[in-house]
């Protein structure tokens, strides 16, 4: 074989080699960026991101800005912090299912709304959101198996997000300021319950008995303060019927020229 057919040779070897090399390096490199136990994979033509096990104690940074489902389910992740998902604008499914989140801030799920269409939180410790956490958002919810507080704050949730089929029934009450309703779907409860309208009338009674006591508190400050007059004016009639009538004259005299 020639040399110059060699060198041609060796070097495309080389080359290839080279190009090997480098995409080794960098899939070794994009796998060290992500945190333990979790991978990126491809399903049904989906990109997916699986950190499902992986002992996480809050959401990972580093997740491909073009996955599509998302799954951070059984973690120990306790809260959901504002933009926590903001630079995910092409995902379609949350899995957040058996962790320990117990509260949702305002504007977690911002930039999701126009996506995602499936939001798992069940299996969690969530007593009482806020609707505004889930503002926009589109996505069927589950919010089943969490130890929630029925009061006019669930009620407002429930209206505002839309449950995901067939988990309305695992909402269940944990608490609730009526004993009866404790272990009942909330969906049962609110059936017979305004949560709502028993706080608005609660909060109107309140009102109402605040208003009355400062009402009676300036009635009885105006009493003693006209009987506190009358008592200072009778003595100080008395005071003058006891002095001299000449001296009584010029004090009466005294007082009605400092009156004028």
């Amino acid at each position: 074989m020639p040399v110059a057919e060699r060198v041609l040779l060796c070097s495309g070897t080389m080359w290839l080699l080279l190009q090997s090399l480098l995409l080794l390096a960098s899939c070794l490199r994009s796998a060290a960026a992500f945190p333990k136990g979790c991978y990126p994979s491809e399903e049904e033509g989906l990109k997916t991101f699986r950190c499902s096990n992986a002992q996480l104690t809050e959401v990972p940074r580093d997740i491909p800005n073009d996955t599509n489902k998302l799954y951070l389910d059984s973690n120990r992740i306790p809260f959901l912090p504002r933009d926590a998902f903001r630079d995910l604008p092409l995902l379609l499914e949350l899995d957040l299912s058996h962790n320990a989140i117990a509260s949702v801030e305002s504007g977690a799920f911002r930039g999701l709304a126009e996506h995602l269409h499936s939001l798992d939180l069940s299996s969690n410790r969530l007593v009482s959101v806020s609707k505004d956490a889930f503002s926009n958002l589109k996505a069927k919810v589950n919010l089943s198996n969490n130890p929630w507080l029925c009061d006019c704050r669930l009620q407002e949730l429930i209206r505002t997000v839309d449950l995901a089929a067939g988990s309305s029934g695992g909402i269940v009450c944990d608490s609730s300021t009526q004993e009866e309703h404790i272990g009942k779907a909330f969906l049962q409860v609110i059936a017979d319950t305004d949560f709502c309208n028993v706080y608005k009338k609660t909060t109107d009674i309140a009102m109402l008995v605040t208003m009355f006591g400062w009402f009676a508190m300036v009635i009885s400050y105006l009493v003693y303060y006209v009987r506190q007059n009358q008592e200072d004016a009778r003595r100080h009639l008395e005071y003058l019927k006891s002095l001299p009538s000449k001296q009584r004259r010029s004090e009466e005299s005294s007082t009605i020229s400092t009156v004028v």
